[in-house]
């Protein structure tokens, strides 16, 4: 495909508001892309060169995107920059700077998807002595290629900037649009957008199950079939392949396979025990709610393979708990969800997520990291056993089945402790005791719940303090003053609506520390101060200096990537931000390494929090 095709579906996208039409103009784009094209159109759609789980990043900052355009345009670095502070937008500039250009047409080509996305992939191996110059001329050389309008598409895409408000959900709709028997008739940009109708043929209808008459029941059964698989493929356009070639009943018999990362479940947070109870019905499990981070373990053939929720593959970095594995579990071809913890390896104590946070990025040392930050593999689910898929399987036979294969060994491996109660006041007290050894509190559950991945569906809730602290993405920064010079400080913070979108929800600067733990000595007496926190303004200015996106005066634009979990003293109203909320004397608790930006705190969330504090 012309990549001059998903520009134009980038422009129409990018110029409505309004989730239907660009559920419309995506489903368009997809009707035109043939099966080699698929999955480029799909990551190139989302910004991304890659799926969200391979962590190969292109490593181009704003500035070196800066030279390739200047030397694209045959433009001096000086007028890009001046441009770039006219709009805030470098891809926008591009477009302005190369429109421009005398002779502009004279010197593009023509341009496919495939070309993009292989030269963008490029940027991923470029590494070592005179890297800089040469990701500049892979940029500089696509920008050349394009349409005025196609090279700014491209810049965003580099920077992982698209501004075109494309969520799963707005992906996962379009999909269902293109379906042969299914007929939408809608017209875009038309006020109301309600002149949408669907016919559905009997051979759709078959695979169906209605609850209830009436044609959008059964539409809306066909958009759960597809989140459903996309929730087990995590790709798109896997789904769309499967689709195409064998048809919905195909499509609805997706299952999950052994060694390829899934979405986990997602619970929602209950008020008390007596709101579990009545969210997951009586009796219920209730277990320990670990301050860990969380892990698959898949294990096919004899290789054990370990995703974090972020859905990257951690194996190498945790070969202690590869071990305990092997050592401590009976079976073969299954799949794990638990919870790792760290502990003290002095006083056997557990620890904060924070502790041990380091070890799911650390690449080298493995073996020293192991020893000083030991863990304990916390097993609560198990998703497929002998081969066989258990999602459909009731929680307490799941449970069974785990306690049939994991051999308890404290500080190594154990299953979630767990009690089984209709009684309210047993729950309470076994909710006090998980609180008083450390842990975040419980989760409650559905005996008789399945496990349906990536959803909140009330099989499961959790019960934790009232103080329920979010998790935030960082979208913006000011540099610091005085002591704090050098620094970011005054950090941006963001949820996420349904479909995706970033949302400013306030700023926070405190529960963070002046100066490095270790550096604290050098400085006894000089009147340095700390906020008392375990995150440094030194360590999340390198972070964010990577992801800077623009620049004006002191503040800076990021990259919408690290995740911090916030406390806070109450939400409030506020028209002043985006989400229409503030977050009233917010603080750092710590980084979340384990958490995607896909998972950040949603405002529907915010909202039940606001409401719930009067």
């Amino acid at each position: 495909m012309e990549y001059g095709e998903l520009v134009k579906a980038y422009e129409n996208i990018n110029g409505s508001s309004k989730r239907l039409d660009k559920t419309y103009y995506v489903s368009e784009l997809l009707k035109k892309t043939n099966d080699e094209d698929i999955e480029r159109i799909i990551l190139l759609l989302n910004g991304r060169i890659s799926p969200a789980w391979d962590k190969k990043e292109m490593g181009v900052a704003a500035r070196l995107v800066l030279k390739a355009i200047s030397l694209a345009g045959g433009i001096s670095e000086k007028t890009v920059e001046q441009e770039w502070k006219k709009t805030g937008d470098l891809g926008k500039s591009t477009f302005n700077l190369m429109q421009n250009k005398k002779q502009a047409t004279l010197f593009s080509q023509s341009l496919t998807v495939k070309k993009v996305l292989d030269d963008l992939r490029k940027l991923t191996e470029i590494s070592g002595h005179g890297a800089v110059d040469q990701k500049v001329k892979v940029i500089s050389g696509l920008l050349s290629s394009a349409s005025p309008r196609g090279a700014q598409y491209i810049v965003r895409t580099v920077l992982e900037d698209m501004r075109v408000g494309i969520g799963d959900g707005t992906i996962r709709d379009s999909i269902v649009w293109t379906l042969p028997g299914l007929k939408i008739e809608f017209e875009p940009g038309k006020e109301g957008n309600n002149t949408y109708s669907w016919e559905i043929e009997k051979k759709i209808e078959k695979w169906l199950q209605p609850k209830e008459e009436g044609v959008k029941n059964f539409y809306f059964q066909i958009v759960d079939i597809v989140q459903d698989a996309y929730n087990i493929k995590n790709d798109f356009a896997k789904v769309i392949l499967i689709l195409r070639k064998n048809g919905l009943g195909a499509l609805k018999k997706v299952d999950v396979s052994i060694g390829n990362p899934m979405k986990v479940m997602l619970y929602q947070k209950a008020k008390d025990m007596k709101d579990a109870f009545e969210r997951v019905g009586r009796p219920a499990a209730f277990e320990y709610k670990y301050d860990g981070f969380r892990l698959q373990v898949h294990k096919s053939e004899g290789k054990i393979t370990l995703f974090t929720r972020r859905l990257e593959n951690v194996t190498s970095r945790f070969p202690d708990v590869v071990n305990a594995v092997k050592e401590h579990i009976t079976g073969e071809d299954f799949i794990l969800d638990s919870e790792v913890v760290g502990y003290d390896k002095k006083t056997g104590k557990y620890l904060p997520f924070q502790n041990i946070s380091q070890r799911i990025k650390r690449k080298y040392d493995i073996e020293r990291m192991a020893r000083d930050y030991p863990v304990e593999l916390n097993v609560f689910d198990i998703i497929a056993n002998k081969g066989q898929s258990l999602l459909k399987k009731p929680f307490s036979e799941r449970r069974t089945i785990m306690e049939s294969l994991v051999k308890e060994t404290p500080k190594k491996i154990v299953l979630a402790k767990q009690l089984i109660t209709s009684d309210e006041k047993e729950a309470q007290k076994f909710y006090e005791q998980a609180l008083k050894a450390g842990e975040e509190g419980v989760m409650a559950k559905n005996l008789k719940g399945i496990y349906k991945p990536g959803s909140r569906v009330g099989y499961g809730v959790k019960v934790k303090p009232v103080m329920e602290t979010l998790d935030l993405v960082i979208i913006g920064a000011e540099w610091g003053k005085g002591k704090r010079s050098g620094w970011l400080s005054s950090f941006h913070i963001a949820c996420q609506d349904d479909e995706g979108n970033i949302l400013e929800i306030g700023k926070v600067g405190t529960g963070i520390k002046e100066l490095e733990q270790e550096d604290r000595s050098l400085h006894k007496g000089q009147g340095e101060e700390s906020d008392g926190g375990d995150v440094t303004f030194n360590q999340l200015t390198k972070l964010l200096k990577p992801l800077i996106l623009e620049e004006k005066g002191t503040e800076v634009k990021v990259r919408p990537k690290i995740v911090i979990e916030v406390n806070y003293e109450e939400i409030q109203k506020s028209p002043k931000y985006s989400s229409g909320y503030a977050l009233r004397f917010p603080r750092v608790v710590q980084i979340r390494e384990d958490k995607p930006v896909d998972e950040v705190s949603g405002l529907d969330y915010v909202e039940d929090l606001y409401f719930g504090q009067r």
